[in-house]
C-alpha cells in the first residue's frame, strides 16, 4: 500500500552506532475530500502535522510548518530554539495567505530527533495539538505525548473516563495549535536511546480508528516499519476511515563497540 519503501541509516556513536530504519505514509482516509496532513521524515527529524482550517487553509498550515522545520533538518541544527523558530516562520507563512486562512487555521507538530550534542545521545519528542508519539519498548506501548485537547483536560480533571473520551462531542477540539491565535512552543520530552526501540509518530486520524492495543498488536506483527504502517492504515480504513491518517515508523538499533585491547 505505501509507495515508499523503508529508509535506513547509520549515525556512528562514541561507543558504538546507532542503525535507523524508518517509513512514513499520508491518506486521505474515506471521507474526506482532501488531505490536510504532512509528514517530515529527514533525518534527525520525524514530523507529523495536521491542519486544520476550512477551504485549504489547513493544507496551507501543515505544508507550511513541515516546510519550515525541513530546512531545519537540512542544516543538521535541530533544537527547541531552531524547532520554535521554524514554527514561528511558518505562523508568519499562514498569516500570509488571508484569502484561505483565518484565527480558526492551524495545524499540530508531533515528532520525535536524535539530539547527539551532548555525550550521550537522547530521544527528543516534540509536540502541539493532539497528533501522538507512541514508544514501543520492552514488548509494551507507551503514549509519549500528552494530547492538547478538550477531552484530555477534561480526564486529566477526573470528568471524563477514556471510554467516556471515545465518543465524546468535543472529540475534535484541541486547545493548541501552530496558528495565528496560538504560540508556538511544543512540550518536549527527552527519552534515552536504547537498542530494539520503535517510535509510531501519528495524526489523530489513526488513533480514533485504531486502539493503542491495535498500534501495538501491529508493530509486534510486523517488524519492518513499512509493513507495520501499511497494515495499520489497513485497519484505519476498515475501522472507518474518517479523517486523514498519517502514520510514520521508526526504528532503532544500538551496538556498542567492544573495547579494545593492548
Amino acid at each position: 500500500m505505501s509507495e515508499s519503501a523503508t529508509v535506513s541509516r547509520s549515525v556512528p556513536l562514541a561507543d558504538g552506532e546507532l542503525s535507523l530504519q524508518w517509513s512514513e505514509l499520508t491518506h486521505r482516509g474515506r471521507r474526506r475530500e482532501i488531505n490536510q496532513d504532512a509528514v517530515l521524515t529527514l533525518y534527525p527529524l520525524f514530523v507529523v502535522a495536521d491542519g486544520m482550517g476550512g477551504h485549504i487553509g489547513g493544507e496551507i498550515a501543515s505544508a507550511s510548518a513541515v516546510d519550515r522545520l525541513r530546512a531545519v533538518a537540512e542544516k543538521g541544527d535541530v533544537s527547541p530554539k531552531t524547532i520554535e523558530k521554524a514554527l514561528a516562520r511558518a505562523v508568519a507563512d499562514i498569516a500570509g495567505h488571508p484569502e484561505a486562512t483565518d484565527e480558526g487555521t492551524g495545524t499540530t507538530v508531533t515528532g520525535v530527533y536524535l539530539d547527539t550534542t551532548t555525550p550521550e545521545p537522547t530521544w527528543v519528542t516534540l509536540n502541539i495539538g493532539d497528533s501522538r508519539v507512541y514508544l514501543f519498548r520492552d514488548g509494551g506501548l507507551a503514549q509519549v505525548t500528552t494530547d492538547h485537547s478538550v477531552v484530555q483536560e477534561l480526564m486529566a480533571a477526573g470528568r471524563l473516563t477514556p471510554e467516556e473520551a471515545e465518543n465524546h462531542p468535543y472529540g475534535n477540539v484541541i486547545t493548541r495549535a501552530v496558528g495565528p491565535s496560538d504560540g508556538v512552543a511544543p512540550d518536549y520530552v527527552r527519552l534515552d536511546v536504547v537498542d530494539g526501540d520503535r517510535f509510531v509518530v501519528c495524526s489523530d486520524g489513526l488513533t480514533k480508528e485504531l486502539t493503542d492495543y491495535g498500534i501495538l498488536h501491529f508493530l509486534l506483527q510486523h517488524a519492518d516499519p513499512t509493513d507495520a504502517a501499511d497494515a495499520m492504515l489497513e485497519a484505519a480504513l476498515e475501522n472507518g476511515g474518517r479523517d486523514n491518517v498519517t502514520i510514520v515508523v521508526l526504528n532503532v538499533q544500538r551496538t556498542v563497540s567492544s573495547p579494545t585491547t593492548d
